[in-house]
């Protein structure tokens, strides 16, 4: 047949893409196997102690049996359908008397404050040996971690790498080894230097303190304008990852911090706002492909005391929002939230399994669909199951009746 291209002119061209290949691959290696928890708890390091792990599930599960004791009461407080409130209802029960919390982050940032050098080198070595505790015990968060403080006051940075300094030099004194779940979250980041220095910091600890390089990871935490675009007007959050040197594991939202940067009042600073969303959007761009876990802020309506009811529905309502913005992760405050933190995201699986299984179902070829997906939508609709599976809003059994593919098949089909 003939052609008219000489091939060794199509060639010379089209291997010029190799670089192109290469970077894509280095800059987007897709998802990893990894475990993305569902919430952060956020507690000052002040008040954390041996107790805090069962502290938080005890109160969440007390709650949830005093006032929602049945599954009809989640479909009057959260107006859940009958059916999905009867699955939902007795996972979240089991949820909350096993592993209630996630992922917890020892704050010696905002919520801490700035107690004083002697209180504060006590209160970092202090929480190293709760966290050995917890490891001794096996009751370590699948996740843990500190929040140092940010970068962004001078006054502050010394501080906070000498926080970090006796925290993990107790900590690796006391367990050992650094152990694994654990990571960093750098807040108020502005520019992309503090994200190099950062770094450095880390590569320094590891290398005095014997840990394997690239070891401490970290997240960023976007509650600033400047994480968005920075001053020259440059999209500032992959300029950000790439300076990370492949240590940034997240971006969190900053609800409140990022609202203010932004100049709303206080009647406006909650993640419902536009301005949320817009800060959202551009960690999503920035991440896609990355495998960078996105987590969303946090809401101050606590559910206690009279307003209980309402905090729940109004967590549980931001919680919805967020997972269909693409954000399966976000901060607690309170333990109380953890109640309308599972309800919402098991219900919000729940009542779209039955299609998304009979989609995946066809996909594979065990059944007919009026649907024809993409690679890209099985493996979102996977990525969904894969989340049900850890997070226990569906057990491996149920899954593959539903979808006709075991577990390992969800799996593997979530990483195409």
């Amino acid at each position: 047949m003939r052609t008219s291209l000489n091939a060794d002119q199509v060639e010379s061209r089209l291997a010029r893409l190799s670089a192109v290949d290469e970077d894509m691959a280095r800059r987007y290696p897709g998802a990893g196997a990894a475990r993305q928890p569902v919430h952060t708890c956020y507690v000052p390091a002040g008040a954390v102690d041996s107790g805090t792990l069962r502290q938080w599930a005890d109160t969440a599960l007390g709650t949830f049996d005093e006032h929602l004791p049945e599954p009809a009461s989640l479909t009057f407080l959260l107006g859940l359908d009958g059916p999905v409130a009867d699955a939902v209802h007795p996972r979240v029960r089991q949820k909350l008397a096993g592993a209630a919390v996630e992922d917890l982050r020892i704050d010696f940032e905002d919520g801490y404050g700035a107690p004083g050098d002697e209180a504060e080198d006590a209160d970092a070595e202090r929480t190293a040996g709760v966290v050995a505790g917890w490891l001794r015990d096996g009751q370590q968060p699948a996740t843990f971690g500190l929040r140092v403080k940010s970068f962004d006051d001078a006054e502050l940075r010394a501080r906070s790498v000498r926080t970090l300094d006796v925290f993990l030099t107790s900590l690796l004194q006391r367990w050992g080894s650094l152990p694994s779940g654990f990571v960093l979250t750098f807040p108020k980041v502005v520019d992309v230097a503090q994200v190099e220095v950062f770094v450095e910091l880390l590569e320094l600890f590891e290398q005095q303190l014997g840990l394997a390089a690239g070891s401490l990871r970290f997240e960023i935490q976007v509650e600033t304008t400047q994480s968005i675009v920075d001053g020259s007007g440059r999209f500032a959050l992959p300029r950000f990852i790439a300076a990370g040197a492949g240590r940034v594991s997240g971006l969190h939202f900053g609800t409140y911090d990022y609202t203010a940067s932004c100049g709303l009042t206080a009647t406006h600073q909650h993640l419902a706002h536009g301005s949320c969303d817009f800060a959202r959007h551009a960690m999503q761009v920035a991440a896609a492909g990355t495998g960078i876990f996105l987590s969303d802020g946090s809401t101050n309506v606590l559910p206690v005391g009279e307003q209980r009811d309402h905090g729940w529905r109004n967590h549980y309502d931001l919680v919805r929002r967020s997972l269909a913005h693409g954000f399966y992760q976000g901060w607690d405050l309170h333990p109380a939230q953890l109640v309308s933190r599972y309800a919402a995201v098991f219900a919000a699986f729940r009542e779209t399994a039955p299609a998304q299984a009979h989609r995946l179902a066809a996909y594979v070829g065990a059944g007919g669909g009026a649907v024809l997906d993409e690679p890209a939508t099985a493996r979102a609709m996977a990525s969904a199951f894969v989340r049900a599976l850890d997070g226990g809003a569906i057990d491996a059994a149920e899954a593959q009746a539903m979808t006709t593919i075991d577990e390992p098949g969800l799996r593997a089909l979530a990483r195409l």
